[in-house]
């Protein structure tokens, strides 16, 4: 036996779009397939761009110290290279200084340039 086509049509699978089992409104249920979808793109995001990966195994080496750092935060910067608190301290002291060198140097340049002026034209004016 084959069975006419009426049959079959009649045992065949209901349409999938007709079966809702989400209890919201079809909309929302789109809106949260929306939000999943974000969400999974943004993961793919931070897979791609090395940041699941660079996260997992500073966690991995603050895991396996064996003394605990008194403050975990500075320990994953320092890891990712990312400057610390005292050394943000340091780096602005050394900025200071070298503002303060530079404005000297800018100043006694100007004046040797000056000078060279000044001999330069002296020279050229006798008559």
């Amino acid at each position: 036996g084959a069975q006419p086509e009426a049959a079959v049509a009649a045992n065949a699978r209901p349409q999938v779009e007709h079966l809702c089992l989400s209890p919201f409104p079809p909309q929302a249920s789109a809106e949260i397939m929306s939000g999943e979808s974000k969400k999974e793109e943004f993961r793919k995001y931070l897979e791609r761009s090395g940041v699941i990966d660079a996260l997992t195994k500073v966690l991995v080496a603050l895991y396996e110290e064996p003394e605990k750092p008194s403050n975990a935060l500075d320990f994953i910067k320092q890891y990712l290279g990312a400057p610390t608190s005292g050394d943000v301290e340091t780096m602005k002291a050394e900025k200071d200084e070298m503002m303060k060198k530079n404005e000297e140097l800018t100043k006694e340049l100007e004046a040797v340039q000056a000078k060279l002026e000044a001999m330069a034209t002296g020279g050229d004016g006798a008559e």
